[in-house]
């Protein structure tokens, strides 16, 4: 008797260690989900934002929405803008202040279109007909304030020529060779002063609309982060309390914002 006893007790307890240990793996299995579930929603606006809210069949996702496509065709708007107005600069400066050198290249670095904003001329590069190199000595023109700037930088007196095998003559000359313009891209707007006028302002244009086409980047980088901030707290708080929970965020008369959670009983 006592035997049979034991042995129910031993297959009661066999018995027993795979059902704990099925519920230890349920248990594991539901706490393993609810953060995968808790996610799905977030990412969603954060890749579209919107897309969470209209998920959980809140009206607002489609405010975020709304915000990215005007956020969106905005910025589209203003790239165009800004490039439209860097086309118009450019075919100036090649048609007007560079055709009477006979340019061959049509585009280089928008540093070069600034100095021809700031500067009526660039200056010849090399005024020397002969062997010997003369660098441009009128300071009104691009050239020659390059030039200034290398006499100051590198000369004991930038009005006193020091001699020209000397290492501060050397160093001048080496500057100049490196930053002023060359040849190839030479301009001059001597006659030209309404188009030179018309340049400035596409650049001005252009420079706007580009400030403003980045601005929009961050604003759209901000609704895809607040349409998900909104979607993980609505999905944290629908998971603590067991029911959803609405956001709302509100503007009151006196201007001041607030956000107001909604859960329903």
């Amino acid at each position: 008797m006592k035997g049979r006893t034991a042995c129910v007790a031993v297959a009661a307890l066999l018995m027993a260690v795979p059902l704990r240990a099925q519920r230890r793996d349920t248990t594991a299995a539901a706490d393993t989900s609810v953060p995968a579930s808790l996610l799905v929603r977030p990412l969603a606006s954060l890749l579209i934002p919107g897309s969470g809210q209209l998920m959980a069949h809140q009206d607002r996702g489609a405010v975020y929405l709304a915000a990215e496509i005007y956020l969106l065709s905005r910025f589209l708007q203003l790239d165009h803008d800004a490039t439209r107005e860097a086309t118009r600069f450019q075919t100036l400066a090649y048609n007007v202040a560079r055709r009477p050198y006979m340019p061959t290249t049509a585009d280089t670095v928008f540093e070069y279109y600034e100095q021809m904003e700031r500067f009526p001329e660039s200056g010849f590069y090399d005024g020397d007909p002969g062997p010997a190199f003369a660098p441009e000595t009128d300071p009104l023109t691009y050239n020659g304030s390059v030039w200034l700037l290398a006499r100051r930088t590198f000369w004991p007196n930038p009005n006193v020529p020091p001699d020209p095998a000397s290492q501060p003559y050397v160093n001048a000359l080496n500057f100049y060779w490196n930053h002023a313009i060359t040849p190839a891209f030479q301009w001059s707007w001597r006659d030209h002063s309404l188009e030179h006028e018309e340049y400035r302002e596409s650049i001005r244009r252009s420079d706007n609309s580009f400030r403003k086409a980045q601005d929009q980047i961050g604003l759209l980088l901000a609704n895809h982060v607040l349409s998900a901030v909104d979607a993980l707290i609505s999905a944290c708080l629908a998971i603590a309390t067991g029911r959803d929970v609405e956001m709302h965020s509100m503007v009151g008369v006196d201007g001041r914002a607030g956000v107001l959670f909604t859960v329903p009983f």
